[in-house]
């Protein structure tokens, strides 16, 4: 009796120790950086008469605002694309525009929860043509508040035509 109490005892002893030694890994994962981590991409603006802009730039997702379209988030949580922020094409734009002190402007649509950009550099898209989003060298498939930029990315915005 005394050998199956003193065993309960050690398993008890050893269960307990394993939890405990794990609790400070799982608040480790709660607590390590968010997917939101800033990133450094190249961003490149291409208008119908040549370069407009190519730098650079840190960005993560955050608020945007145009005189257009007002101020709403673009950090990929935009129509439930990422269950958290992330850093996006859209909000890349913005922080190149403002760091770098050029306009940009662009159209709210609620029902897409993303911006339709129509201005850059005073160029703008319009009747026969439309600022085209690209991450390395690929269309984006969703808007560019939707889309998860990682480090290194080459993202470009281009004037294209019908």
């Amino acid at each position: 009796m005394q050998r199956t109490s003193a065993r309960r005892t050690l398993l008890a002893a050893t269960a307990l120790g394993l939890a405990l030694a794990s609790t400070p890994v799982a608040a480790h994962a709660q607590t390590t950086p968010g997917t939101n981590a800033p990133v450094r991409v190249t961003l490149t603006v291409q208008g119908p008469d040549g370069l407009l802009f190519k730098g650079r730039i840190r960005t993560r997702g955050h608020e945007v605002t145009t005189a257009t379209g007002g101020t709403h988030r673009c950090d990929g949580t935009n129509g439930g694309a990422h269950p958290s922020a992330v850093p996006t094409p859209t909000a890349a734009l913005d922080d190149a525009a403002r760091r770098r002190h050029f306009t940009w402007d662009g159209t709210w649509y609620a029902s897409f929860d993303d911006y339709s950009v129509d201005t850059i550099k005073k160029t703008s898209g319009g009747g026969g043509a439309y600022w085209n989003i690209s991450v390395n060298g690929t269309s984006t498939p969703v808007g560019g508040c939707q889309f998860k930029l990682n480090a290194g990315d080459q993202v470009a915005f281009t004037w294209t035509a019908f």
